[in-house]
């Protein structure tokens, strides 16, 4: 056998290894959920985090694996910006947010947050391997993995990656732009053989803080008619409200007590389909 061909097998046997790991690692997770959108700049982080909070905060035992390796926003969102994991027997340590949820982002890992991750495939698949073999979650009832915008190899990696995930919540803007890409995304799915767990219509309607008038900025209804076209299941409409910004930016839930009734009640109402469904 040449050196190549030995170096080749390997590898192979390195990444047989690895996968079983993974496929350890979520045996003990009940629901394995993916985070998606086919466009950039719907809040879909936002989403992602939010759901995940949401869960913890009612007494779920629940994990968030921020997988955008270029924007990695999760550790902001939930307050645990500046904070590193650390290591016991061999493994990354989730860090454990106020509400509970373990966090785990490339944004935590790197030594300088404001340096850019330029790296090609390859290596953007192996990283996140590593982000799910080599985290101790322990036993979670929710995974929510955070992917980048887009069909590309880290949603690709992550569906391949693990066994049982339960499938895809699709994040969309109600205007036709974000349709257009997110009806990629479930078309994705469907190629990876991973069920759409539901389409959540973001930024639905702006809710004036002054009057409580509801101005539909981006349009509305437009992720529920999305969904009806790809018969998929709508989870609901999330509003856009100023208070966003804030609560996000300082790591704070969207269903806390300070948060806007209309985004809270949306957010708690969109938990609540999410857990309902079969």
């Amino acid at each position: 056998m040449s050196e190549q061909q030995q170096s080749a097998t390997e590898r192979l046997q390195q990444y047989e290894k690895q996968q079983q790991t993974i496929e350890q690692r979520a045996e003990r997770i009940d629901h394995i959920l993916l985070v998606m959108s086919g466009k950039g700049g719907v809040g879909k982080s936002t989403v992602a985090a939010n759901l995940a909070s949401t869960l913890a905060r009612q007494g779920s035992r629940v994990g968030l694996l921020d997988a955008d390796l270029h924007g990695p926003n999760v550790p902001v969102m939930t307050g645990t910006d500046g904070m590193s994991p650390t290591m016991a027997g061999g493994l990354l340590q989730p860090v454990a947010a106020a509400d509970g949820l373990k966090v785990i982002s490339m944004g935590m890992l790197l030594d300088n947050p404001d340096s850019p991750t330029i790296w090609r495939g390859p290596l953007r698949a192996s990283a996140i391997r590593q982000l799910i073999a080599d985290v101790n979650w322990g036993d979670l009832d929710y995974l929510f993995v955070d992917l980048p915008p887009g069909t590309g190899d880290e949603p690709l990696t992550v569906a391949q990656a693990f066994p049982n995930v339960d499938g895809v919540i699709i994040v969309t803007t109600p205007q036709r732009v974000s349709q257009d890409d997110c009806r990629k995304a479930i078309n994705f799915a469907g190629a990876v053989k991973l069920p759409v767990v539901g389409v959540i219509e973001n930024m639905s309607g702006f809710i004036c803080p002054h009057c409580g008038k509801e101005t539909p900025i981006f349009s509305s209804g437009g992720g529920e008619q999305m969904a009806t076209q790809m018969g998929v299941p709508f989870l609901g409409r999330l509003p856009l409200v100023p208070e966003v910004v804030s609560l996000c930016d300082s790591g704070r839930s969207l269903t806390a007590s300070e948060a806007p009734a209309a985004i809270r009640d949306a957010f708690n109402s969109v938990v609540e389909a999410l857990t309902a469904r079969p």
